[in-house]
């Protein structure tokens, strides 16, 4: 009785360890898959089968039950994560589910860049394949709407930076993501703000930050530049600066900025009206947002490009027409 125990027992170890084994050839052995990197993504909530179902759709031959029955067993069904990934080189269902349950996601990455308006935000938005298109179709406002924006004028609304995404996302993720880091931003650089600005709201400085941002050729600059503005709107002269004059032009600047141009009435002609214009006309970057609301502790009222991206300040009108005589019309000192 004894011996034919033990027999069983040898078997059934035996037989386990056959298991054993043949399980972890099964779950450590290279899976088929096309040449070239595979993409998947795996959709929020999925179950270990619907995952496995997933990824045997994008060409890696995966046994979906093989990966289900393991995720189980190891107690990691319930921690794969959602989003997109991609395969490179052959791997395991072992590796697989590692990297599923790591959330060792592929990312895309989108440069906005400072300065662009919402026209080129949107243009490079749509032009970027690898994100999904949701606000296809969309007007601006409903983009604003979807995004939870209260505003009801996009310009100058998302931070330029690089913002790294899921392959596939929404765009309509990556609009939220920079319109709620350029709130975060402008509040943060609102409540460090100097005293005594013509400044009433965190818009108006958005709006202010978006000028230095086109005024600026060389960085050091920006806070000269900003307090020659500040300096303008608390003495009631019109800024008379021709970004806000080209953004009102719209489709009809033609790249040269002539006198009738100057002369033409846009609400956002800083030559002829006072105050600031109604919008933004582009994104801000940091260094802007920060120019705006601390700008240098200077009273000049008047600058000029030298042509070399930097400009020249002046305190006077009379200094600034030299100014302009040497830098714009060459005619030396």
């Amino acid at each position: 009785m004894i011996r034919t125990a033990l027999k069983i027992l040898l078997f059934v170890a035996s037989c386990c360890a056959i298991a054993a084994g043949g399980l972890y050839w099964a779950a450590h052995r290279p899976l088929a898959q096309p040449d070239g990197p595979v993409d998947f993504t795996i959709a929020r909530g999925s179950s270990a089968r619907a995952a496995a179902n997933a990824i045997r759709a994008s060409g890696i031959d995966v046994d979906p039950r093989l990966f289900a029955w393991i995720a189980r067993l190891t107690d990691k069904a319930r921690q794969l994560k959602a989003g997109s990934y991609e395969i490179a080189r052959p791997v395991s269902t072992w590796q697989l589910l590692a990297k599923l349950t790591a959330g060792d996601v592929s990312l895309r990455e989108m440069r906005l860049i400072e300065g662009w308006t919402f026209a080129q935000v949107r243009a490079a938005i749509d032009a970027q394949a690898d994100l999904a298109h949701d606000s296809k179709g969309m007007s601006d406002s409903e983009i604003l709407a979807a995004i939870g924006a209260a505003e009801a004028h996009p310009e100058g609304l998302f931070f330029p930076d690089t913002y790294l995404f899921d392959l596939q996302a929404s765009d309509l993720d990556l609009y939220r993501r920079a319109y709620r880091e350029m709130q975060q931003r402008l509040a943060a650089a609102w409540q460090a703000r100097a005293e005594g600005l013509p400044l009433a709201s965190p818009y108006e400085a958005l709006i202010l930050a978006s000028i230095v941002e086109k005024e600026t050729g060389r960085a050091e600059d920006r806070p000269m530049i900003a307090a020659v503005f500040v300096n303008r709107l608390q003495r009631g002269m019109r800024l008379q600066t021709d970004p806000t004059v080209i953004y009102g032009l719209g489709a009809q600047f033609d790249g040269n900025l002539r006198r009738r141009d100057l002369e033409r009435d846009t609400p956002y002609n800083s030559y002829t009206r006072a105050g600031l214009p109604p919008t933004p006309i582009g994104m801000p970057g940091a260094a802007s947002l920060a120019a705006a609301l601390a700008p240098a502790d200077a009273r000049h009222l008047y600058f000029v490009a030298r042509g070399d991206g930097s400009s020249e300040f002046s305190l006077t009108l009379r200094e600034h027409n030299r100014a302009v005589a040497r830098y714009q019309l060459g005619r030396g000192n």
